[in-house]
């Protein structure tokens, strides 16, 4: 049974951080790519971050650039998002991606099969 369980998300005011993780069980990350997705209330979900298998290689969405940061311990097999200077803009439901299908460059929804169930996000201006 493949399983995705995020922790950290929480109440923060603009400027202030949080850390999110994403420990995944079974195959859903142990030798994957993974990412960071977020969806905002009435909008699509939309690419984060992602982090390669061994940690070596990132990529962001512009807008986190320079304030987020993903990364991953393969030794606890959990992935982490640090969020610097959050902004209300930044407030949805965040969600862990594994299992990427190899295919594409890891930002799409359709690249991963296997997913969290979410942590909330909420930046009070």
């Amino acid at each position: 049974q493949v399983q995705l369980v995020e922790s950290g998300g929480g109440l923060v005011q603009a400027g202030g951080s949080l850390r999110l993780s994403c420990t995944p069980s079974g195959r859903a990350g142990r030798r994957d790519t993974m990412a960071w997705f977020r969806q905002a209330p009435g909008k699509e979900r939309e690419f984060v971050a992602a982090v390669s298998r061994i940690g070596g290689n990132t990529s962001y969405t512009d807008s986190v650039k320079g304030r987020f940061s993903i990364s991953r311990d393969n030794v606890k097999n959990t992935l982490y998002l640090q969020m610097n200077s959050l902004k209300p803009e930044d407030a949805g439901v965040y969600y862990c991606a594994g299992g990427w299908t190899g295919v594409g460059r890891a930002t799409l929804v359709s690249e991963y099969l296997y997913w969290g169930q979410g942590t909330q996000v909420t930046v009070s201006s």
